[in-house]
């Protein structure tokens, strides 16, 4: 007769761990807004908005990937027991 273990899923992410991706992508934002407001002072808004949208349009895949690859990173499947 075949046993059966039963499993549990456990996700032990806590913020410290994405702490130092949320600063990165905080930082990137930030530089990205400065380089916008600089553009806009040089009377080129147009640039300005093109840059702010292709450097988040840019990140933010990256961000959601590492996000996910530590999510995934964080859960364990332990035996009932």
């Amino acid at each position: 007769m075949e046993t059966h273990e039963s499993y549990q899923l456990r996700c032990t992410l806590t913020f410290g761990d994405i702490y130092g991706q949320v600063l990165a992508w905080m930082g990137v934002i930030f530089v990205s807004l400065a380089m916008a407001l600089g553009l806009m002072g040089a009377s080129r808004p147009l640039f300005a908005l093109l840059g702010v949208g292709l450097i988040l349009v840019l990140s933010l895949p990256f961000l959601l990937f590492a996000f996910t690859t530590t999510l995934l990173n964080h859960i364990a499947l332990e035996p009932k027991g």
